[in-house]
């Protein structure tokens, strides 16, 4: 902890190693790329290129299987209105989507583990379905039973669903403030296991998000930006690290800000997740161990400096 006083954390945080966070709050800019997993590529990114990167990628992917005339399976996290430019990219380039097929990788739940409906407006598949789905042109469209997110009716199968059509073949994502993957929520009575290699078999489960998740939620756009955390339902539906496990990539795409501030509750937990200690009480972390790509933005990659003092050098 801080020199001259010492404590220790919120006895609710699940993740307990002071001294694997003290380490992972002092990793600098320059050294933050650097792993010795040869197969776990970290890359840093300039802020403006995030979002034409992300876009790009994944139109990239989709555009390859057409040309190739392979089926490509994804899963997705929660569709942001830049899926729509995924879609616009198809059209202008003609690029044909019947090969694809999607998962969401979570969604909304209540209290009693009901799943939201895609006619809510804030669940994941409603938006997926608006934002890429019907923005495609009809004559590029997959079925629409190829754009799949949790269901009431589908949950049961969700995982054997992705093993039938042979995994995932890229897990998209982001580490999420309590260094989650999707709502794989660490601590969680939904993902106990008595060892690491048992928490990596388990598939999607019904989860109640802890208190970070809740709260990196009531700063999403869909929410207003206005941490209104009583807006928030508290479970999801989610895969499980067996589904993050069998795809054959893992593409981590971390850049959040608190609006347009460098304000960022992304900047320790990528440090944590990328260089601290392979736990299932760091979800993310298990990326150090698979073929992954972590990409974060130069604001995310900047280094922890605390501003306890005003600086009046200048006066």
């Amino acid at each position: 902890m801080l020199e001259g006083f010492d404590y220790r954390m919120a006895r609710w945080l699940p993740f307990q190693d002071q001294a694997a966070c003290q380490k992972a709050r002092a990793i600098k800019r320059e050294d933050i790329t650097k792993h010795p997993n040869p197969d776990f590529k970290i890359q840093i990114i300039k802020d403006r290129d995030f979002t034409f990167r992300l876009i790009n990628d994944i139109f990239g992917r989709i555009k390859q299987a057409a040309e190739e005339e392979r089926r490509l399976v994804l899963i997705l996290p929660q569709p942001e209105p830049l899926y729509a430019w995924v879609a616009q990219l198809c059209n202008k380039y003609r690029v044909s989507c019947k090969h694809l097929y999607t998962f969401d990788m979570d969604e909304y739940a209540d209290q009693d583990g009901n799943i939201a409906p895609e006619t809510w407006p804030n669940s994941f598949l409603f938006n997926m379905k608006h934002n890429f789905y019907a923005r495609l042109d009809s004559e590029l469209r997959p079925p629409e039973s190829q754009i799949q997110g949790p269901t009431d009716a589908n949950f049961q199968n969700y995982g054997k669903m992705i093993a039938d059509l042979g995994g995932a073949d890229v897990c998209y994502g982001g580490i999420g403030w309590c260094g989650h993957l999707a709502y794989i929520e660490p601590g969680a009575e939904a993902f106990k296991a008595a060892s690491l290699d048992e928490w990596k078999k388990i598939g999607p489960r019904i989860v109640e998000l802890t208190p970070i998740t809740i709260l990196q939620g009531s700063l999403g756009p869909e929410f207003g930006k206005s941490g209104d955390w009583s807006i928030i339902p508290p479970k999801a539906a989610t895969i499980g690290p067996a589904e993050v496990i069998a795809a054959r990539l893992r593409s981590s795409w971390n850049g959040f800000m608190v609006g347009n501030s460098q304000v960022s509750w992304q900047r320790f937990i990528i440090r944590l997740a990328a260089h601290g200690p392979v736990t299932h009480l760091v979800p993310a972390s298990i990326l150090q161990t698979l073929p992954s790509e972590l990409y974060i933005t130069e604001s995310g990659a900047a280094d922890i400096v605390p501003e306890s003092v005003l600086d009046f050098s200048w006066w």
